[in-house]
């Protein structure tokens, strides 16, 4: 049977199911994953800032920006270390044994170092040194020692192992422009009467103060840092150090100011010294 000419063609239409919820891509995973890093970065920031004292923040600033003098010239220095040799002044820190050239000009010339003057003990630093980390171990023990300890920075010096104790806004040493004890200077000459007692090295303490105002007819800057020296002797010595051991006892108003504002309430304070031998 022949087809029909005129029939109409058939169109057959296959449609294309789409599934809902297909993949995306995970571009916000990656996002979500260094905003939570971030902020978990920042939070444990807020905490070191938090637990840590002043000296052990500046301890962590010092480790990421060392000072360490390596070469003097920064480039383009004729030899592997910048210089003529390993030994040449212009390499190494000077350190008084001489230079390299013959006649070495003023410029290349090394620091002698002074006669008469014995450079300190290995001994005696690792004391100060073991002073030192007893006093910041007591950070830690309790919440009350570590507010204490608040007041509380080291330094080593030529002279020896400074220990300075200093007022807070929130928490003075003493009673406003007076030389009454407070009970947090109280329970800090303990701490340090304790530390010190594991060692025989002679003390000086010295007493500093804020300036006050220009139109005060008199100006108490001298009495009142030379009390407050000698009452933290006092409470030193009432704490377990006896009186031999204090080699002076001095004020100095407001001479040596620790800020660059000479009013602040951080220039008062009081240095605890351990003086090395012969200091």
């Amino acid at each position: 049977m022949a087809g029909q000419s005129n029939a109409a063609p058939v169109i057959i239409k296959r449609k294309k199911k789409i599934i809902a919820g297909g993949h995306h891509g995970g571009a916000w995973k990656v996002a979500y994953a260094d905003f939570v890093t971030a902020m978990m970065a920042f939070f444990l920031l807020m905490w070191l800032l938090n637990a840590t004292t002043e000296r052990q923040r500046k301890g962590l600033a010092d480790f990421f920006s060392p000072s360490i003098p390596i070469n003097r010239t920064s480039a383009g220095g004729e030899g592997a270390f910048g210089g003529d040799s390993v030994f040449s002044e212009q390499s190494l820190v000077r350190n008084g044994t001489g230079a390299s050239g013959r006649d070495p000009g003023a410029e290349r010339q090394v620091i002698a170092e002074p006669k008469g003057e014995a450079a300190p003990s290995g001994a005696e630093e690792e004391l100060l040194a073991e002073v030192e980390k007893m006093l910041l171990a007591r950070a830690g023990e309790s919440m009350t020692a570590d507010r204490l300890l608040r007041h509380v920075v080291t330094r080593s010096t030529d002279e020896g192992l400074v220990i300075e104790v200093f007022d807070l806004p929130d928490a003075p040493l003493f009673s406003e422009d007076g030389s009454q004890p407070t009970q947090t200077l109280r329970d800090l000459s303990q701490i340090l009467a304790d530390v010190l007692q594991a060692t025989e090295n002679a003390l000086a303490v010295n007493g500093h103060s804020r300036s006050f105002s220009i139109v005060q007819r008199v100006n108490p800057v001298w009495p009142v840092t030379t009390a407050r020296a000698q009452a933290f002797r006092s409470l030193l010595e009432d704490d377990g150090l006896p009186d031999s051991r204090f080699a002076r006892v001095v004020g100095h108003a407001d001479r040596k100011p620790a800020t660059d504002i000479p009013s602040a309430p951080r220039n008062n304070r009081m240095e605890l010294i351990l003086l090395r031998e012969g200091a």
